[in-house]
């Protein structure tokens, strides 16, 4: 049985798909990968991931001013944000890749939070769901969430947390992003997680080229391993194959609008 698949997350401006975008795009189609969102990092990746998204089918674009790269957004950053969603370009499913990260040394948390939420005040202007990242920060995350109320909601991308702060973000309205992290016998916290969300909340995302998936560590991750990650997690749902797979898809076009 052939499975039609959305990867909903994935660098794809990055190596070792810059430069290779034809035959990475017709690699992801052979597992059937079909589409694949391309979330921005930082303004200087803007019309990049927008040329990516007009000259190839297969890819969407999401912008967004990552937490990871605090010091590279000036105020300027997002000017560049509004004024690109206000052109509104035809493949530009998303804000994204926004979020919070505490990982990091000095990561200037009170203006990652002010920046969240300039940037979560523009997915409600402009009527877009967001693309989340969130490390060690997700009950913050929620909070902020709920105070903006977004009409479109929006992904926690690449989740590692416990089983009930994913059911807060899922009865905020938001999905779970689902990746490699799965593959791994010994993540048994998030793929207990993964098993027990309702199937209406998941979607399919490698985040290559990182998140390597079990077995391939060491080695950038690619778009057409979410085939993989779905296999792993149809071995963990109750649900048939068929099921998951539909769940995924639909899910995913109703979210991005596809």
């Amino acid at each position: 049985m052939s499975w039609r698949f959305i990867d909903t997350h994935c660098h794809f401006d990055f190596p070792p798909f810059a430069g290779d975008e034809v035959a990475s795009i017709a690699r992801a189609a052979d597992a059937g990968v079909e589409g694949i969102i391309v979330p921005a990092i930082a303004a200087r990746y803007f019309d990049r991931v927008c040329d990516l998204a007009q000259q190839h089918g297969a890819l969407y674009a999401a912008l967004g001013l990552h937490p990871i790269v605090i010091e590279e957004h000036a105020d300027e950053s997002l000017q560049q944000l509004e004024r690109a969603l206000a052109a509104r370009p035809e493949k530009v499913v998303a804000i994204g890749e926004i979020g919070l990260d505490l990982y990091r040394e000095d990561p200037q948390f009170d203006r990652q939070q002010w920046l969240l939420d300039a940037q979560l005040a523009l997915a409600k202007r402009f009527n877009l769901p967001v693309i989340l990242h969130s490390r060690r920060t997700h009950d913050t995350l929620a909070m902020h969430l709920k105070r903006h109320d977004l009409p479109r909601r929006g992904v926690v991308h690449g989740f590692a947390g416990s089983l009930q702060q994913a059911q807060r973000f899922v009865e905020l309205g938001y999905c779970i992003g689902v990746g490699g992290t799965i593959t791994y016998p010994r993540a048994s916290k998030t793929r207990n997680v993964m098993a027990q969300l309702p199937l209406s909340a998941l979607l399919l995302e490698t985040d290559a080229p990182d998140m390597p998936l079990n077995g391939f560590q060491g080695q950038p991750n690619r778009p057409e391993r979410a085939a993989q990650v779905f296999e792993t997690l149809c071995e963990l749902r109750p649900e048939a194959p068929e099921a998951i797979a539909g769940a995924l898809l639909e899910n995913t076009r109703r979210l991005f609008a596809l």
